[in-house]
């Protein structure tokens, strides 16, 4: 079919469409933008735009479409639920019949560095900025050529105005997140924020990859100058784009990574950071990137007089967002591809002020740990938290892995066996008590940490056994005082220690009671002793 203006989009379903625009150039997409006024640009250059009632994700309201391709594949869960095709078509034609007279916007990229793992996304949008979005997060295709025969293997259908009839739809809300691997099409649609796209095209690849023994990973992952790649994987607030933003180490990328018998890939092309109070001392790379032409900022205010934007003002959200692409970063690996990792580093916060600041794991160690996913909420973070509260999401992802966690950690730990990867953990939280007590781990020696196992200063250090964990302790990690590295000299009450400790020891086990008759008897020789 002839792209054109008018026409184009008719196998989508999409007809008597008021305008097409094709694959726009960033500028293109501002002027856009400004014209139909979805946004401000701001002093030096970024596009600031408004989400409005959603300013993060709506994990109730995503579903996948309960097809005979599938139904055996998907681990149903809070975060798979399943939808009918009956609903789905319903939506789907009402969806269709919505966007009859209006302007679209169509935005065809790639999910995947890797071409051999690669697939052809097409994202169509109701707004111009989240067709940016989209240009700044996928793969651009760099040959125009390309463009004129590209046909999707998988399209996104973004419409943020249109809304979900809850008793007639089958969904929880007005708000819907779709997935529907038989059609290859993601429907979005009453919401407005972004992040719902590229994590939509994330979870398609986290079911694409591992059938192809491709494991998809929620990570970040760098470079060094000698060839060695380092994965970190961590939940939100653990440190994952800080400590993987190093000047002295080149980015792959910084959130969705796949690993094949080949090296690690980046899955995406752009980085969508959060620029809550972000400062030029403690992250100047990101902070630059905030002040470039072609970066969106979500939610950030501004100075309607002046264009000037306020990064510490979370008037509208605590998850204010910058997105922008590889590119507008200096020390990155411009093919988004490296090695096999030589680390893998699992990132915590653990609000409780139990764990050390590093420990080694071992293989069976490192795949519960990876399913555990474990970090820890503290008090005033969310409604109703009063207290340290445990957070478990399997592969520190669980909302976009659509397969049994189980799946994953295979794949992780064939890997980690083929490739002899060495795993550690690393609390980036507190120290010396719990949240209100405690005191949390100096960057700087958590920095001290992370370059020590990269340059392989402690391949050779003594290690100690704790004795609930089971994990390896190490004795001692140059630029790190040595009292640090043994978190129960800091507390004054060591019985208190024990206890605490004791007591999260218990919610890993409890946690994994969900998994334990589906996953590998070796992996739970990695649980905690109690």
């Amino acid at each position: 079919m002839k792209k054109t203006e008018y026409s184009g989009l008719e196998e989508h379903g999409l007809v008597n469409l008021s305008r097409i625009f094709w694959n726009l150039t960033t500028p293109q997409l501002y002027e856009e933008a400004v014209r139909r006024r979805e946004g401000l640009i701001a002093h030096l250059g970024p596009l600031v735009v408004r989400t409005g009632h959603h300013t993060g994700r709506s994990p109730n309201d995503k579903f996948i479409v309960k097809t005979e391709d599938v139904e055996n594949d998907i681990y149903w869960n809070n975060s798979n639920k399943p939808i009918s095709e009956e609903n789905f078509e319903r939506l789907y034609h009402r969806l269709q019949a919505y966007l009859q007279n209006k302007e679209v916007y169509v935005q065809e990229c790639y999910a995947g560095a890797d071409e051999k793992y690669r697939i052809k996304v097409r994202v169509i949008t109701e707004t111009a900025w989240h067709n940016l979005f989209a240009r700044n997060m996928f793969i651009k295709v760099l040959d125009l050529k390309k463009l004129e025969t590209f046909e999707p293997d998988f399209t996104v259908i973004a419409v943020p105005r249109f809304h979900a009839i809850p008793e007639i739809d089958g969904t929880n809300s007005q708000t819907f997140i779709i997935i529907n691997f038989k059609k290859r099409l993601v429907l979005i649609g009453g919401t407005s924020y972004a992040g719902e796209i590229k994590k939509s095209i994330f979870t398609v690849m986290n079911y694409l990859l591992p059938k192809q023994n491709v494991m998809s990973m929620h990570c970040s992952a760098n470079v060094g100058k000698r060839g060695d790649v380092a994965l970190f994987f961590g939940l939100s607030g653990t440190g994952k784009t800080t400590l993987s933003t190093d000047p002295n180490r080149a980015l792959i990328g910084d959130d969705e990574h796949g690993w094949s018998d080949d090296g690690v890939f980046n899955i995406e092309g752009g980085c969508y950071a959060k620029v809550i109070r972000l400062s030029p001392e403690a992250e100047p790379d990101i902070y630059e990137c905030t002040r470039k032409f072609g970066t969106i900022l979500e939610n950030v205010t501004i100075n309607s007089r002046t264009r000037r934007v306020d990064l510490d003002d979370d008037s509208l959200t605590e998850n204010t967002r910058a997105s922008y692409p590889l590119t507008h970063l200096n020390n990155i690996v411009s093919d988004c591809k490296g090695g096999h990792p030589e680390n893998i580093i699992f990132l915590t916060y653990d609000a409780f002020g139990v764990l050390p600041p590093v420990v080694k794991l071992t293989l069976p160690q490192a795949m519960y740990h990876f399913i555990s996913g474990y970090t820890a909420k503290v008090a005033g973070t969310e409604k109703g938290v009063t207290e340290p509260k445990t957070t478990f999401s399997a592969c520190f992802g669980a909302p976009f892995m659509p397969l049994h966690p189980s799946v994953y950690a295979k794949l992780l730990g064939e890997k980690i066996v083929k490739y002899n990867v060495d795993c550690w953990l690393i609390n980036t939280g507190l120290t010396g008590g719990p949240y209100g007590v405690g005191t949390r781990f100096k960057i700087q020696h958590t920095r001290n940490i992370v370059n020590s196992i990269l340059d392989g200063k402690l391949k050779d250090v003594e290690f100690v056994e704790d004795n609930v964990f089971g994990f390896l302790i190490p004795k001692s990690v140059p630029g790190v005082p040595d009292d640090v590295l043994n978190p129960r000299l800091a507390w004054s009450d060591k019985a208190e220690y024990d206890k605490t400790k004791l007591n999260l020891a218990k919610a890993f086990v409890e946690n994994m009671e969900k998994y334990k008759k589906d996953i590998d008897p070796e992996i739970l020789k990695g649980a905690p002793r109690i």
